[in-house]
């Protein structure tokens, strides 16, 4: 299967730069089966699911990844997105925290040398440790006074990662709007687009129809935007990301597929997640941590998600061909180009698809 197979055309400034208010974005409603498709608003969205439906949203939250400092001695300018912690080693807790990130100017960053960001909260400190590929490095944060925390001065100094299709810089609005209203746990370097959406009246009235909803955590790393190096779909490899779903969640899925209710997934990592445990459990959702691992693309034989809200994708990307699995791919791109016609926003700040 041939990666230009995903391509579609779409005008620039359909992409969109600014989020509108939760609950107020287009909803371009998708029957995979029949291939209708309904336009309609995300308020609407109980009207097309079922009473008997489980809603599966990511709770993850984003942490500020971005930071802005200067080099010592220097003084020049570097930029650090944080990408994976290895917070977990003796070297961490002796030494702060190592972590794998995307750094600039890479190049003149070598072994050894050092970067420093502050603020009014204080001062945070970097050294780059290793070269690694594609501009990443493994870098070392500590704080500058001992009685300062890495991640209370990384949350304080740090700017909200928006995608890099966003051409503009972060500002305080982002901070609350580049958040779902079900974060609830600090690690993602990017939002679960899909859960944007979402307010308090959404909910009401989901709940209101009937709907039952559970929450899983998926932390989202920089590979949801790493593009696509292969000529070949399956020759590419997507990184892996953490994840955990509790007891109760996993009880609440579980009973939605023995009594064949739809499992509805807010999201593709919520769907990466739902189908990477079940293929751990043999087709049961089983509770705990793990690394979601599996690549998805048409062929793929869904076992737990049968309906999936999702925002619209790039072209030629990893979650584009999830989406065309769980659809169909002319499907879809036939969908994106009726989306194209109609004006619809793309990406991360823009609106809603309901494939069922």
């Amino acid at each position: 299967m041939r990666v230009s197979d995903f391509d579609f055309d779409l005008p620039p400034d359909l992409i969109a730069q600014q989020a509108v208010a939760r609950g107020e974005s287009r909803l371009l409603v998708l029957n995979r089966r029949s291939g209708k498709l309904e336009h309609a608003s995300i308020r609407d969205l109980p009207a097309f699911l079922d009473p008997t439906d489980l809603l599966v949203a990511n709770d993850t939250r984003v942490f500020p990844a971005r930071l802005l400092g200067h080099r010592v001695p220097s003084g020049g300018a570097v930029e650090l997105l944080l990408l994976s912690c290895e917070c977990q080693t003796p070297e961490a807790e002796l030494h702060g925290q190592v972590w794998t990130a995307l750094v600039h100017p890479g190049q003149k960053l070598k072994p050894g040398a050092l970067v420093r960001f502050e603020g009014a909260a204080g001062v945070l400190m970097a050294e780059i440790l290793e070269r690694q590929f594609f501009g990443r490095r493994r870098v070392r944060l500590w704080a500058d006074h001992p009685e300062h925390d890495v991640d209370v001065l990384v949350d304080a100094l740090g700017h909200v990662p928006l995608p890099p299709y966003i051409h503009r810089a972060d500002t305080l609005d982002d901070r609350a709007r580049y958040q779902t209203i079900f974060a609830a746990h600090r690690g993602s370097v990017a939002a679960p687009t899909a859960g944007l959406h979402f307010d308090d009246r959404l909910l009401a009235d989901l709940a209101r129809a009937g709907i039952e909803r559970a929450t899983l955590t998926l932390h989202v790393g920089y590979g949801t935007f790493k593009p696509i190096r292969t000529e070949v779909v399956e020759e590419h490899v997507v990184d892996p990301e953490p994840y955990e779903i509790s007891a109760e969640a996993a009880d609440r899925i579980n009973r939605a597929l023995d009594t064949g209710r739809r499992v509805v997934a807010v999201g593709t990592t919520t769907t990466r997640a739902l189908e990477d445990a079940a293929r751990r459990g043999d087709g049961r959702v089983q509770p705990g941590a793990a690394q979601a691992e599996i690549f998805i693309y048409p062929g793929f034989d869904f076992r737990v998600v049968s309906g999936l809200i999702t925002n619209f994708h790039l072209p030629q990307s990893s979650l584009l061909m999830l989406v065309a699995a769980f659809a169909g791919r002319e499907r879809v791109l036939d969908a994106y180009r009726d989306a194209v016609e109609h004006r619809y926003r793309f990406y991360s700040y823009g609106d809603a698809m309901l494939v069922v």
